[in-house]
């Protein structure tokens, strides 16, 4: 059975298992849909995070390079790890796990803050997915339903050292 095939739950755990980020930088909690185009993915900012002591005391915001990370983390890195465990049923000599998923370039227009506690959906469309580089279209969420931020951004698959 290939990834595609199973329920979004295996995937997600499964995508989970290989994102390299860890919990302390880790901005993706799961993935709730995906397949060759698109990925969803929710995410809920602690408001013990470290960083909100110091992002505008008494008034915490996240911090737009974390929104960043967040949304190249579902729509770079986990889109890509899925789309390399595609790759790699068809090639079974391409084991994905050796490759690191590295962020190269973002387009972003922030539209809302983001504060400590919110719950967040991220959802991203591939836009290019060629020589192991993907560029996708993301779009961040607050839970009311209001977009917070929206752009490209691109990612590079690397041979692990």
């Amino acid at each position: 059975m290939g990834i595609a095939d199973q329920p979004i739950e295996e995937i997600s755990k499964t995508l989970m298992g290989i994102l390299p980020q860890q919990p302390g930088f880790r901005f993706l909690d799961r993935v709730v849909e995906i397949d060759d185009q698109r990925i969803v993915g929710e995410y809920t900012f602690d408001p013990k995070l470290d960083f909100y002591r110091a992002h505008f005391p008494g008034n915490p915001v996240t911090p737009g390079v974390i929104l960043i990370e967040a949304m190249a983390q579902t729509a770079v890195v986990a889109m890509g790890i899925y789309l390399f465990l595609k790759e790699s049923e068809k090639n079974p000599d391409f084991d994905p796990r050796t490759y690191l998923t590295l962020f190269t370039e973002c387009s972003m227009e922030f539209l809302k803050e983001v504060k400590p506690g919110e719950k967040v959906t991220i959802k991203g469309e591939k836009l290019y997915w060629r020589f192991k580089k993907l560029r996708s279209s993301a779009s961040l969420y607050l839970s009311n339903g209001d977009l917070a931020a929206t752009g490209t951004l691109s990612g590079v698959g690397v041979k692990r050292t």
